[in-house]
């Protein structure tokens, strides 16, 4: 049964965005009062949290699907959709977030730091918000995009000041219980510990975290044993303090021997570009079970020979609880130290403003096919502009020819050669959308009547005071030629009667 993993593959989607709605508002003696269709909410985030009551990534190695939650749908009255819920993963402290590929996206080091490492998708806009002077009443709205689908490395590096290694069964587990209130499991069989310990130890003034790390053997850097697992989780630790078994009864072994093949496997383990090599971070060796009289007069017969290569040694037994205070302290010296030197080589962050330049917005690429090239559209608008379009609603595609011509798209596919009737691609992948290039098309809904607008929504009639008092002046001219008309006419009767 597995108990603790460390490194674990997550495969995430992100929620969706809502669509937008189309609406027209209706009331008593306002039956077409204007679009009022609302935004769609947008799609749930995916947040690793930082949390240092986590020890292991065991949930999501049984779970690594993890989703967020959709947007809702805009409505009418211009109401907005609700807002997908975003899902906060807890990872413990010192998880590293990498790509599949092996690319470092993130480090959570500090407890309760955020990292989105899955953006949810746009809420797509109602008609109400496409209305414009020119389009008073669109007919169309646009659709909510996907979320972000991705997979990622966690991989955990344990965060400790001291790092105990050693041999297994060396009694490393003994020691932290005895250091720390830690209870890990304890027993006489080699590999009792399968993962890393955390311990916290108080030496005065002095609080630092001891890690035990699972035991190394010969070849660990390998891939032997556990130690190539585990030995990650030193990474992280400030100082090292090797626990040497003076009472093993295994032939071939003593306390110089385990030494030496200890270090050669911390020499053999690459670290991280930018990190301190683990031979060259400060070491402390303890001699352990001097309880034991024939460990104890082989722990004074090799400590001169250890002292003679720079270690500090440490003659210990977590049984009789002999040696811990002045080996606690010590490590609180050589941690405090570590913590002065790390705060001070710490530059103080500066603030650097650097203008925005001009950022290439799209691009073309032309591919060659069987039947004539291929002119492929990339950029993150033109892809995202695609998502939001219903291709089933003619306007809604007039719509998103106006905005690749203001872009800008029409101009370039011009100038990389394209002709009309020419194959161009937005996007790639699932989501890429294959048409026949047709520069400057007018849609379905624009032959009807200008896009954007309503017949039955037309300007007002009713005239002005000037065109009403220049047709009343009209009027009275035409009704004053008509009297003198009449009159006219009168008169020439009457003589033609004399």
């Amino acid at each position: 049964m597995v108990t603790f993993v460390d490194t674990v593959t997550l495969h995430l989607r992100a929620g969706r965005g809502g669509n937008g709605c189309v609406s027209v508002h209706r009331e008593k003696f306002k039956p077409l009062g204007g679009p009022d269709g609302g935004k769609g909410g947008d799609g749930g985030d995916i947040i690793l949290v930082a949390d240092p009551q986590v020890t292991t990534l065991l949930s999501y190695h049984h779970s690594p699907h993890r989703a967020g939650g959709n947007g809702g749908f805009g409505m009418g009255d211009h109401r907005s959709g609700y807002d997908g819920e975003s899902l906060e993963l807890p990872v413990p402290l010192g998880t590293v977030v990498k790509s599949v590929d092996g690319d470092v996206l993130h480090d959570m080091i500090i407890p309760g730091e955020k990292y989105v490492v899955a953006e949810g998708g746009r809420g797509g806009l109602g008609n109400a918000a496409l209305a414009s002077p020119k389009r008073k009443a669109p007919g169309f709205a646009l659709l909510g995009t996907p979320g972000q689908e991705c997979s990622v490395v966690l991989e955990l590096k344990t965060v400790a000041d001291v790092a105990l290694v050693g041999y297994p069964s060396a009694g490393k587990s003994s020691l932290i219980a005895a250091l720390s209130a830690a209870r890990p499991k304890i027993a006489d069989y080699p590999f009792t510990t399968l993962h890393p310990n955390l311990g916290v130890v108080q030496a005065g003034d002095s609080r630092y975290t001891v890690a035990d790390v699972p035991g190394l053997i010969e070849g660990a850097s390998e891939g032997k044993g556990l130690g190539l697992e585990f030995l990650r989780h030193v990474e992280r630790c400030s100082a090292l303090l090797h626990v040497l078994d003076c009472a093993t009864l295994e032939p071939g072994r003593d306390p110089l021997s385990d030494l030496d093949v200890i270090l050669g496997e911390l020499a053999a383990y690459e670290v991280p570009e930018g990190q301190t090599p683990l031979l060259e971070r400060p070491q402390l060796v303890a001699l352990n079970k001097v309880d034991v009289p024939e460990a104890r007069e082989l722990a004074e017969m090799v400590r001169p020979d250890i002292e003679a290569r720079g270690f500090r040694v440490f003659e210990i037994s977590t049984v009789a609880r002999e040696g811990l205070r002045p080996l606690s302290f010590a490590l609180a010296e050589v941690v405090d130290q570590h913590r002065a030197e790390a705060a001070v080589e710490l530059p103080a962050e500066r603030v650097v403003i650097r203008p925005r330049g001009a950022k290439e917005e799209f691009s073309i690429r032309v591919e060659g096919g069987t039947y004539g090239n291929v002119y492929r559209v990339l950029g993150e608008k033109p892809v995202r502009w695609v998502q939001q379009t219903d291709f089933q609603n003619e306007e809604a595609v007039g719509y998103l020819g106006d905005r690749l011509e203001r872009l800008g798209v029409e101009t370039a596919l011009f100038k990389a050669g394209a002709v009309a009737g020419a194959t161009v691609m937005i996007g790639t992948g699932d989501n890429s959308v294959v048409f026949d290039w047709e520069p400057s098309i007018a849609s379905t809904a624009e032959l009807m009547s200008p896009r954007g607008t309503d017949i039955r929504i037309g300007g007002s009639n009713r005239r002005t005071t000037a065109e009403r008092r220049e047709q009343y002046h009209d009027m009275m001219d035409a009704r004053a030629a008509a009297r003198a008309d009449l009159e006219e006419k009168r008169l020439a009767s009457r003589e033609d009667e004399e």
